[in-house]
Protein backbone atom coordinates (compact mmCIF):
# COMPACT_ATOMS: atom_id res chain seq x y z
CA UNK A 1 0.00 0.00 0.00
CA UNK A 2 1.27 3.47 -0.99
CA UNK A 3 0.04 6.00 1.49
CA UNK A 4 0.89 9.45 0.74
CA UNK A 5 0.19 12.66 2.44
CA UNK A 6 -2.26 15.42 0.71
CA UNK A 7 -2.24 18.25 2.49
CA UNK A 8 -5.83 20.10 0.62
CA UNK A 9 -7.61 15.99 1.12
CA UNK A 10 -9.31 14.52 2.85
CA UNK A 11 -11.42 11.64 3.79
CA UNK A 12 -13.13 9.87 6.65
CA UNK A 13 -15.70 8.23 8.41
CA UNK A 14 -17.36 7.60 12.01
CA UNK A 15 -18.99 5.44 14.48
CA UNK A 16 -21.04 6.34 17.13
CA UNK A 17 -19.43 6.15 21.24
CA UNK A 18 -22.09 5.43 23.28
CA UNK A 19 -24.87 4.27 21.28
CA UNK A 20 -25.94 1.61 19.27
CA UNK A 21 -27.54 0.86 15.10
CA UNK A 22 -30.36 -0.87 16.25
CA UNK A 23 -33.98 1.12 15.79
CA UNK A 24 -34.99 -0.42 19.10
CA UNK A 25 -31.92 2.16 21.04
CA UNK A 26 -33.91 4.07 23.35
CA UNK A 27 -31.51 6.73 23.69
CA UNK A 28 -32.70 9.49 25.86
CA UNK A 29 -29.99 12.02 24.65
CA UNK A 30 -30.98 11.89 20.85
CA UNK A 31 -34.60 11.12 21.26
CA UNK A 32 -37.10 13.93 21.53
CA UNK A 33 -40.81 14.62 21.39
CA UNK A 34 -42.67 17.12 18.47
CA UNK A 35 -46.33 17.04 19.58
CA UNK A 36 -46.86 13.62 21.23
CA UNK A 37 -45.06 12.30 18.89
CA UNK A 38 -41.53 10.26 19.35
CA UNK A 39 -38.69 11.63 16.79
CA UNK A 40 -36.02 9.10 16.52
CA UNK A 41 -32.61 9.55 14.90
CA UNK A 42 -33.49 7.17 12.32
CA UNK A 43 -33.20 7.41 8.38
CA UNK A 44 -34.64 4.67 6.05
CA UNK A 45 -34.03 2.29 9.23
CA UNK A 46 -30.30 3.44 10.26
CA UNK A 47 -29.08 5.41 13.33
CA UNK A 48 -27.19 9.13 13.25
CA UNK A 49 -25.90 11.03 15.68
CA UNK A 50 -25.79 15.63 14.68
CA UNK A 51 -22.37 16.61 15.59
CA UNK A 52 -23.46 20.44 15.64
CA UNK A 53 -21.52 20.30 12.44
CA UNK A 54 -22.71 23.86 10.59
CA UNK A 55 -23.72 21.83 7.50
CA UNK A 56 -26.04 19.98 8.93
CA UNK A 57 -24.31 17.23 7.73
CA UNK A 58 -25.73 14.27 10.39
CA UNK A 59 -23.20 11.32 10.89
CA UNK A 60 -24.14 7.33 10.89
CA UNK A 61 -23.39 4.96 14.18
CA UNK A 62 -22.04 2.51 12.50
CA UNK A 63 -20.36 1.24 9.08
CA UNK A 64 -21.56 0.01 6.11
CA UNK A 65 -22.45 -3.93 7.15
CA UNK A 66 -22.06 -3.39 11.05
CA UNK A 67 -24.50 -4.01 13.72
CA UNK A 68 -22.99 -1.70 16.34
CA UNK A 69 -20.10 0.89 16.48
CA UNK A 70 -17.18 -1.32 17.18
CA UNK A 71 -18.16 -3.56 14.31
CA UNK A 72 -15.67 -3.17 11.28
CA UNK A 73 -18.78 -3.98 8.80
CA UNK A 74 -18.29 -4.69 4.89
CA UNK A 75 -15.00 -3.74 2.24
CA UNK A 76 -15.94 -2.18 -0.51
CA UNK A 77 -14.16 -1.16 -4.05
CA UNK A 78 -14.76 2.31 -4.77
CA UNK A 79 -17.59 2.63 -7.13
CA UNK A 80 -18.59 -0.92 -6.61
CA UNK A 81 -21.81 -1.25 -4.21
CA UNK A 82 -21.21 -5.39 -3.93
CA UNK A 83 -18.99 -6.33 -0.54
CA UNK A 84 -16.39 -8.65 0.55
CA UNK A 85 -15.20 -10.17 -2.79
CA UNK A 86 -12.78 -13.32 -2.41
CA UNK A 87 -10.14 -10.76 -4.07
CA UNK A 88 -9.61 -7.37 -4.32
CA UNK A 89 -6.76 -6.73 -7.29
CA UNK A 90 -7.47 -4.61 -10.19
CA UNK A 91 -8.69 -7.38 -12.72
CA UNK A 92 -11.86 -7.87 -10.61
CA UNK A 93 -12.36 -4.15 -9.98
CA UNK A 94 -15.83 -3.31 -12.19
CA UNK A 95 -14.19 -0.13 -13.78
CA UNK A 96 -10.87 -1.40 -14.30
CA UNK A 97 -10.03 -0.88 -18.50
CA UNK A 98 -7.17 -3.29 -18.60
CA UNK A 99 -4.12 -1.02 -16.95
CA UNK A 100 -3.78 0.52 -13.77
CA UNK A 101 -2.22 3.32 -15.91
CA UNK A 102 -4.58 4.74 -17.55
CA UNK A 103 -8.01 6.05 -16.24
CA UNK A 104 -10.96 3.73 -15.16
CA UNK A 105 -13.60 2.73 -17.62
CA UNK A 106 -15.70 5.35 -15.39
CA UNK A 107 -14.93 8.26 -13.16
CA UNK A 108 -11.79 9.11 -14.97
CA UNK A 109 -10.56 12.41 -14.36
CA UNK A 110 -9.08 15.70 -16.78
CA UNK A 111 -6.08 17.54 -15.44
CA UNK A 112 -7.30 21.20 -13.80
CA UNK A 113 -4.59 23.69 -15.33
CA UNK A 114 -2.90 25.04 -12.20
CA UNK A 115 -4.56 23.06 -9.55
CA UNK A 116 -3.60 19.45 -8.49
CA UNK A 117 -6.46 17.69 -9.32
CA UNK A 118 -10.28 18.00 -10.14
CA UNK A 119 -12.45 16.37 -7.74
CA UNK A 120 -15.26 13.99 -9.45
CA UNK A 121 -17.97 12.18 -6.78
CA UNK A 122 -19.78 8.74 -7.30
CA UNK A 123 -22.96 8.79 -9.02
CA UNK A 124 -25.95 7.46 -6.65
CA UNK A 125 -26.02 4.20 -8.18
CA UNK A 126 -22.63 3.65 -7.73
CA UNK A 127 -22.29 4.74 -4.14
CA UNK A 128 -22.45 1.96 -1.57
CA UNK A 129 -24.00 3.73 1.17
CA UNK A 130 -26.80 4.56 -0.98
CA UNK A 131 -26.97 1.41 -2.51
CA UNK A 132 -27.09 -0.58 0.35
CA UNK A 133 -28.39 1.99 3.11
CA UNK A 134 -31.42 3.94 0.99
CA UNK A 135 -31.64 7.11 -0.84
CA UNK A 136 -31.18 9.17 2.65
CA UNK A 137 -27.83 8.32 2.74
CA UNK A 138 -24.27 8.40 0.74
CA UNK A 139 -20.93 8.47 1.30
CA UNK A 140 -18.91 11.54 2.83
CA UNK A 141 -17.55 14.28 0.46
CA UNK A 142 -14.59 15.82 0.73
CA UNK A 143 -15.94 18.71 1.83
CA UNK A 144 -17.36 16.93 4.64
CA UNK A 145 -14.80 15.34 5.96
CA UNK A 146 -12.78 18.39 5.96
CA UNK A 147 -15.60 20.20 7.90
CA UNK A 148 -15.42 16.84 10.41
CA UNK A 149 -11.35 16.73 10.60
CA UNK A 150 -11.79 20.89 11.76
CA UNK A 151 -14.26 20.77 14.42
CA UNK A 152 -14.24 18.21 15.98
CA UNK A 153 -12.07 16.72 19.08
CA UNK A 154 -10.14 13.54 18.57
CA UNK A 155 -8.68 10.99 21.03
CA UNK A 156 -8.02 7.08 20.83
CA UNK A 157 -10.19 5.08 22.26
CA UNK A 158 -11.04 1.38 22.87
CA UNK A 159 -15.14 0.09 22.48
CA UNK A 160 -15.63 -3.35 23.74
CA UNK A 161 -12.21 -4.34 23.19
CA UNK A 162 -11.99 -2.57 19.65
CA UNK A 163 -9.41 0.12 19.24
CA UNK A 164 -10.16 3.19 17.38
CA UNK A 165 -10.90 6.86 17.60
CA UNK A 166 -13.20 8.71 19.35
CA UNK A 167 -14.28 11.84 17.70
CA UNK A 168 -16.52 14.21 19.83
CA UNK A 169 -18.68 17.49 18.43
CA UNK A 170 -17.18 21.02 19.93
CA UNK A 171 -20.51 22.47 20.10
CA UNK A 172 -22.31 19.75 21.85
CA UNK A 173 -20.51 16.97 23.15
CA UNK A 174 -21.78 14.33 21.11
CA UNK A 175 -19.49 11.66 19.86
CA UNK A 176 -19.03 9.00 16.90
CA UNK A 177 -16.61 6.47 16.90
CA UNK A 178 -14.27 5.36 14.42
CA UNK A 179 -13.01 1.84 14.54
CA UNK A 180 -9.38 0.67 13.38
CA UNK A 181 -10.91 -1.33 10.14
CA UNK A 182 -7.85 -1.92 8.43
CA UNK A 183 -7.98 -2.48 4.55
CA UNK A 184 -8.48 -5.63 1.87
CA UNK A 185 -5.73 -5.96 -0.69
CA UNK A 186 -5.89 -9.46 -2.69
CA UNK A 187 -6.95 -11.96 -0.51
CA UNK A 188 -5.34 -10.49 3.02
CA UNK A 189 -7.09 -8.16 5.69
CA UNK A 190 -4.56 -5.53 6.49
CA UNK A 191 -3.81 -3.33 10.09
CA UNK A 192 -6.62 -4.13 11.63
CA UNK A 193 -6.36 -2.72 14.72
CA UNK A 194 -3.96 -0.31 13.67
CA UNK A 195 -5.72 1.77 10.84
CA UNK A 196 -8.80 2.31 9.59
CA UNK A 197 -9.28 3.57 5.63
CA UNK A 198 -12.54 4.65 4.61
CA UNK A 199 -13.41 5.99 1.14
CA UNK A 200 -14.87 9.32 0.58
CA UNK A 201 -17.60 9.87 -2.24
CA UNK A 202 -15.26 12.16 -3.53
CA UNK A 203 -11.74 11.14 -5.93
CA UNK A 204 -9.07 12.43 -7.30
CA UNK A 205 -6.87 13.02 -10.61
CA UNK A 206 -4.27 10.29 -10.12
CA UNK A 207 -6.73 7.77 -10.48
CA UNK A 208 -7.05 6.87 -6.69
CA UNK A 209 -10.01 8.05 -4.33
CA UNK A 210 -9.03 9.88 -1.19
CA UNK A 211 -8.71 8.08 1.93
CA UNK A 212 -8.11 8.53 5.68
CA UNK A 213 -5.88 6.78 8.05
CA UNK A 214 -5.90 7.01 12.08
CA UNK A 215 -3.44 4.87 14.31
CA UNK A 216 -3.14 7.20 17.14
CA UNK A 217 -4.72 10.22 19.20
CA UNK A 218 -4.42 12.10 16.44
CA UNK A 219 -5.53 11.76 12.34
CA UNK A 220 -3.90 12.93 9.42
CA UNK A 221 -5.00 12.94 6.14
CA UNK A 222 -4.34 10.80 3.65
CA UNK A 223 -4.12 9.85 -0.25
CA UNK A 224 -3.65 7.29 -2.92
CA UNK A 225 -5.12 4.04 -2.37
CA UNK A 226 -5.93 1.83 -5.02
CA UNK A 227 -9.78 2.21 -6.02
CA UNK A 228 -9.73 -1.95 -6.64
CA UNK A 229 -8.79 -2.00 -2.68
CA UNK A 230 -11.56 -2.89 -0.36
CA UNK A 231 -12.28 0.08 2.00
CA UNK A 232 -15.07 0.05 4.42
CA UNK A 233 -17.52 3.13 4.61
CA UNK A 234 -19.45 5.50 7.03
CA UNK A 235 -22.03 7.23 5.53
CA UNK A 236 -24.26 10.20 5.81
CA UNK A 237 -27.28 12.26 5.53
CA UNK A 238 -28.70 15.38 5.96
CA UNK A 239 -30.46 17.28 8.20
CA UNK A 240 -33.47 17.98 5.88
CA UNK A 241 -33.84 14.29 6.09
CA UNK A 242 -33.20 13.74 9.69
CA UNK A 243 -36.56 13.32 12.01
CA UNK A 244 -38.42 10.06 11.09
CA UNK A 245 -41.64 10.81 13.50
CA UNK A 246 -43.35 7.55 15.34
CA UNK A 247 -46.55 7.55 16.68
CA UNK A 248 -46.56 6.95 19.59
Amino acid sequence: MTIGKITPVAILLAAFALGSCSKDDENEENNKKVDDKEVVNIVDGHEYVDLGLSSGTLWATCNVGANSPEEYGDYFAWGETEPNKDLYDWSTYKWWNGSEFEPPIKYGVVANPGKEYNVIELAPEDDAATANWGKGWCMPTLEQIEELHKYTKVESATQNGVSGLKITGRTNGKSIFLPHTGWRDETGLNDVGSYGLYWSRSANANGHTLSYAHGSSAYDIWSDEGRYMGLTIRPVCSKKRKDIVADK
